[in-house]
């Protein structure tokens, strides 16, 4: 990191977490697989859960004691060995055919295909793939042209090993009559995308969603913002020019009204930056936190108002180990809150250490009114049986966590999701798991963990 580098972050307000362990480059960084897991995870609720104002009729249950939270994991979708090793890269909730029903919807990077996990009836879930793309790495919901249908955004990274050939694309699975639905390419011949968002960027009347997109790539990679010109024309520009382009979640993070978005930025950079849109296609740039640890292992950033006070905050966890030769205890692994203070300004809050931390997610666990954290683990010492692959943060609403692990396997769990499955008031964790590396044990592909 060069003194410039040093001088941006202290102009920027940005906090240092841990000295530099090792110097790493995008090359050395990146050995097997990790411009995969960096870019895939990332958990928000789809719909509210948990909330007294967003439950359906029937009884919540009371809280639990920190102690009593306690999880039963059942398998969802294709069972494990029907295509290989599971690589599950990415998981989230969403009721896509909008009959009133939870659905799951996942990408697979074995068979390089999205697929829906479709409940209906209540309780009856049945898995079909909707769309092919190469390297998926993330897939969301959003309703593009605002015709009343959810369409299926994809970041398609190209390959999930490394390489930096532009071979990521972003595709739209059009959806024609929440059954079927129709492959749109948007963007192709790109460095490999990680991250697709939607939202009103340029404040469109007729219904119009731009988008915000994530490029890993490898030695290069970008972050960009594609504006929706209708008739499924977009126009890109290109905002941030350094690779490792993780997540790029989507807020209105200064309160003006305009949508602004976040990136997520990993390879040796380490760094977490705001884009705040300035209306009519600008956007200011600033470094929001950066880690002076080059080997910080950045992945997954969403977007949460964790206090409630109003304004959106990010969850955000680092845990890749994918440039290691082996599994084990990374001191500086775990999960954070940059709490949002308002004008771009943000708060570094270390909640919890853990090991091979993903996919920061938050629900009201127990029912008491306060969002609390769920992160999965996709490095740990795997030979110990008491290493964690699901942990709960549980929020006393003062801003302190208590860690509750809920599971030790299955193990190597990269993705995960929460949402109130079957509308009893309880919010149900999704995961899912990727085996690149052994040990090929103890293995799942979806899982929903439902609580006792």
């Amino acid at each position: 990191m060069t003194p410039l580098d040093l001088a941006a972050r202290q102009q920027a307000g940005s906090s240092y977490a841990l000295p530099r362990w090792r110097h790493s480059t995008p090359a050395g960084r990146v050995v097997v697989l990790v411009a995969v897991l960096c870019g895939l995870i990332g958990c928000r609720p789809s719909e509210p859960v948990g909330r007294a104002d967003s439950q359906p009729t029937g009884s919540r249950r009371p809280p639990a004691a920190v102690t009593d939270l306690a999880y039963l994991a059942e398998p969802l979708g294709a069972p494990v060995g029907e295509f290989g090793r599971p690589m599950v890269s990415h998981v989230s909730i969403a009721d896509l055919d909008q009959d009133g029903l939870k659905d799951v919807l996942y990408c697979e990077g074995q068979r390089n295909s999205v697929r829906w996990i479709r409940q209906s009836p209540r309780g009856t879930f049945t898995e079909v793939v909707i769309g092919e793309v190469a390297g998926p790495a993330h897939v969301e919901v959003a309703d593009l042209y605002g015709r009343g249908r959810k369409d299926v955004l994809v970041a398609g990274m190209g390959q999930i090993t490394p390489s930096n050939d532009r071979i990521g694309a972003v595709v739209v699975l059009e959806n024609l009559d929440n059954r079927t639905f129709r492959r749109r390419v948007l963007i192709e011949r790109i460095a490999r995308v990680t991250d697709v968002r939607a939202a009103n960027l340029m404040g469109h009347t007729d219904g119009r969603l731009d988008l915000v997109v994530g490029q890993f790539g490898y030695a290069q990679g970008e972050t960009r913002w594609m504006e929706n010109k209708g008739d499924w024309t977009f126009e890109s520009r290109i905002v941030n020019s350094q690779s490792g382009c993780v997540h790029t979640p989507v807020a209105d993070f200064d309160g003006d009204g305009r949508p602004d978005f976040a990136a997520l930025i990993s390879q040796e950079w380490e760094e977490v930056h705001l884009f705040r849109n300035q209306g009519g296609g600008k956007f200011s740039e600033s470094i929001i936190w950066g880690s002076t640890n080059e080997d910080y292992g950045s992945s997954g950033l969403d977007v949460v108002d964790l206090n409630r006070d109003g304004r959106p905050d990010l969850i955000y966890t680092n845990g890749d180990g994918f440039d290691y030769a082996g599994y084990g205890f990374r001191a500086w692994h775990g999960l954070q809150w940059l709490e949002n203070l308002g004008s771009g300004r943000f708060r570094f809050h270390r909640i919890a250490d853990m090991p091979g931390a993903y996919a920061p997610c938050a629900a009201d666990l127990n029912g008491d009114g306060h969002l609390d954290l769920v992160a999965v683990s996709g490095f740990a010492d795997w030979d110990d049986p008491k290493s964690v692959s699901l942990m709960a943060l549980i929020n006393d609403g003062t801003g302190r966590f208590s860690p509750v692990p809920l599971a030790n396997r299955p193990t190597q769990l990269v993705t995960a999701a929460v949402g109130d499955l079957d509308d009893d008031g309880v919010p149900e964790i999704v995961t899912g798991g990727f085996y690149a590396y052994p040990p090929f044990e103890s293995m799942s592909s979806v899982t929903v963990w439902r609580r006792k």
